[in-house]
C-alpha cells in the first residue's frame, strides 16, 4: 500500500506546485529587466575547466518573461534568450554597456496552443543573422532572420518517431554550415544516456535528408543545449531531474567532437564538469559561448524556471580554461 500513499502524496505536491504557478504577478508590458547578483559564496566555484565569475537572478514584471530554453550571443555584449512559449528576450550582459531589454514574440502569439510555440533549441549564423529554432511538440525546424521574421518552416521526416513532448532539445550550427540536433528522448528502453540524433549537411529548414546516429552522453542526463568551441568541438549542457516536487536538478557539461560522427554510429561525449553545490543549481537549458577581447573564452548559462515559485531564472558567467578541455 505504500506506493498508493506515495502516489497520492506526489499528486498533492504536483497540484500544489500548479496552484503556486498560477498565482503570478498581474500582467504587465513593462519592458524592464533586473539582474540581481547572487550572494558570494566563499571558495565558489570551479568544476573541471570552468570557473564561475558571475551569477545573477533575472527578474521582470513583463508577462512574456521566463521559460528560457535556449541562449544565443546575439551581438557583442548582448544575449538572446528564447522561451518555450515562443517569446524572446534580448538583453545586455551584466558588466557590458546596458541597453534596454527587448521582449518579442518569435513563434505564434499568446492565443495559440503551446504545442505550436514550444521551441526548445536555437542556433545562429552570425554572418547572415539567420536564426534556426527547433519546436519540440511539432518536431520541426524553422529559419528566421533576426528582426524580419520567419523565412522557412519544415517538419523533419527523420523526427517522426521522436516523442512529441521530448523531441529536439539541443541544436548547433557548426562552422561550415552543418547542423547537429539531439533529441531529449532516449534511444530505447534502459538507454537513458543514449539519444537519437541527426546531422544535416546544410539548412535543416530546407529539403534534404539527414544522417541519423546515436548520441551517447551520461546515463540519466538529457542534453539541453549545445555550442561549438573555437577548436571545432562541441560543449553540451546536460540535465537530470533528481526530484519532481519541488523540482531539483543535477547539471553536467560534456564535450564531443563532430568529426567523430559516423553514419548510424554512436557519437560519444565525455564529462568535463559537474556543477555541484556550492554552485547555484537550477534547471539550466541554455548555453552560449563568447570570445572576449582579452582572449578569454566565456560561457553563459541560463535556466528555465518553468513558471514555478520554487525555481528561478538564473544566469551564470563562467570562464573556460581551454587547455583543460
Amino acid at each position: 500500500m505504500w506506493y498508493r500513499a506515495f502516489a497520492l502524496l506526489l499528486a498533492a505536491g504536483l497540484l500544489s506546485t500548479i496552484w503556486l504557478r498560477s498565482a503570478g504577478l498581474p500582467h504587465s508590458r513593462s519592458a524592464t529587466l533586473a539582474a540581481n547578483p547572487l550572494p558570494a559564496i566563499p571558495g565558489c566555484c570551479t568544476a573541471g575547466p570552468l570557473r564561475l565569475i558571475g551569477a545573477w537572478q533575472l527578474t521582470s514584471p513583463h508577462e512574456d518573461f521566463g521559460g528560457y530554453s535556449a541562449l544565443i550571443r546575439a551581438a557583442p555584449g548582448r544575449l538572446l534568450a528564447l522561451s518555450d512559449r515562443g517569446y524572446t528576450l534580448e538583453f545586455s550582459e551584466p558588466g557590458a554597456v546596458q541597453l534596454g531589454p527587448q521582449f518579442a514574440a518569435i513563434v505564434g502569439n499568446a492565443q495559440q496552443l503551446k504545442a505550436n510555440r514550444d521551441l526548445e533549441a536555437a542556433t545562429l549564423d552570425p554572418a547572415s543573422g539567420r536564426l534556426w529554432i527547433a519546436q519540440e511538440s511539432r518536431n520541426s525546424i524553422e529559419r528566421h532572420r533576426l528582426g524580419t521574421g520567419r523565412e522557412a518552416f519544415r517538419q523533419i521526416p527523420e523526427m517522426k518517431d521522436w516523442a512529441l513532448n521530448a523531441g529536439p532539445e539541443a541544436m548547433v550550427r557548426l562552422t561550415g554550415g552543418r547542423f547537429i540536433v539531439l533529441c531529449e528522448c532516449a534511444a530505447g528502453w534502459f538507454q537513458s544516456g543514449r539519444h537519437p540524433a541527426l546531422l544535416f549537411a546544410g539548412d535543416p529548414a530546407e529539403a534534404g535528408a539527414a544522417q541519423a546516429f546515436t548520441f551517447a552522453g551520461i546515463d540519466g542526463y538529457r542534453p539541453t543545449d549545445m555550442a561549438q568551441l573555437p577548436d571545432g568541438r562541441v560543449l553540451i549542457l546536460a540535465r537530470r531531474l533528481i526530484w519532481p516536487v519541488p523540482a531539483r536538478f543535477a547539471i553536467k557539461l560534456l564535450i564531443a567532437d563532430p568529426a567523430e560522427i559516423t553514419s548510424s554510429g554512436v557519437w560519444r561525449a565525455r564529462e568535463i564538469a559537474d556543477l555541484l553545490a556550492p554552485w547555484p543549481v537550477d534547471n539550466y537549458e541554455g548555453l552560449a559561448l563568447e570570445r572576449m577581447p582579452d582572449g578569454k573564452l566565456i560561457g553563459w548559462i541560463i535556466s528555465d524556471e518553468n513558471g514555478a515559485v520554487t525555481q528561478r531564472v538564473l544566469l551564470l558567467k563562467v570562464e573556460i580554461d581551454e587547455l583543460k578541455l
